[in-house]
């Protein structure tokens, strides 16, 4: 397995991203996943490996570039209570808009990726705020992605009116969905209103509640990690897309 950093040109600049793919064979189905809050590290990078080992290859863009370059994560340091205000602000940074963009100059790079499949459907994987932003990008490439997943994302069906959730009737992709339990981000009330939007618009989904597991537990170096249910979760994202990218 082979990683390694790269610069896209999207109209705001350049992103920094991480690239992984096997060493040998090819071309492989292409994967965009996007980070989670508290931002572009190594523990991310891990997975992205562990993702293309499975026979994928694996974009981790930086959503922060606008920001500026990446710098070392000091997560305990993120997580202060005193520090929230300026999560939160980073967070809120990736506009809507901004994001698509982003998602356009994204799948770009990935056509042109001499080890993905060219003009194949790509698969979308987020965490926490990534899983709206996975949401937002099923949305607006429509068939060109054939699966989307997201993992103890955050705030995916509002009362807002751009939440991720009125736009189910443009998704075209397969999606997995799976809960944190007792999400302050993605309380019971947005559990049902995503349900039903996603029933509404007949789209192809699964959503699962991960009992006892809290939000962030994918992530290795967060407090929340959860060593069973994150291997869970990637059973349930390897088997998506085992039958969706691989199929095809």
């Amino acid at each position: 397995m082979t990683g390694q950093s790269t610069d896209i040109r999207t109209p705001d600049g350049l992103c920094e991203a991480y690239v992984a793919c096997p060493d040998l064979g090819g071309p492989y189905p292409a994967v965009l996943m996007y980070m989670d809050g508290i931002g572009f590290r190594d523990t991310l990078k891990r997975m992205a490996d562990r993702l293309a080992a499975a026979g994928y290859l694996v974009l981790l863009p930086n959503l922060y570039y606008r920001l500026g370059r990446a710098a070392p994560v000091d997560v305990a340091d993120v997580l202060r209570p005193e520090n929230r205000p300026r999560l939160t602000e980073r967070v809120q940074s990736i506009t809507p808009a901004a994001l698509l963009a982003d998602a356009d100059g994204f799948l770009d790079y990935l056509d042109g990726h001499p080890r993905a499949k060219p003009g194949h459907p790509i698969g979308v994987v987020g965490y926490c705020m990534g899983g709206a932003h996975a949401l937002r990008t099923a949305a607006h490439l429509g068939a060109r992605v054939a699966a989307a997943a997201s993992f103890h994302g955050g705030r995916l069906a509002t009362d807002g009116a751009d939440s991720p959730h009125l736009l189910a009737p443009r998704i075209r992709a397969e999606l997995y969905i799976g809960h944190a339990h007792e999400d302050p981000a993605m309380t019971t009330e947005q559990i049902a209103r995503l349900d039903q939007a996603l029933a509404a618009a007949q789209v192809r989904y699964r959503a699962e509640l991960y009992d006892g597991a809290r939000h962030g537990w994918t992530m290795a170096d967060l407090p929340a990690y959860d060593a069973p249910a994150c291997e869970k979760h990637w059973d349930r994202l390897l088997s998506l897309y085992a039958s969706t990218l691989k199929q095809r």
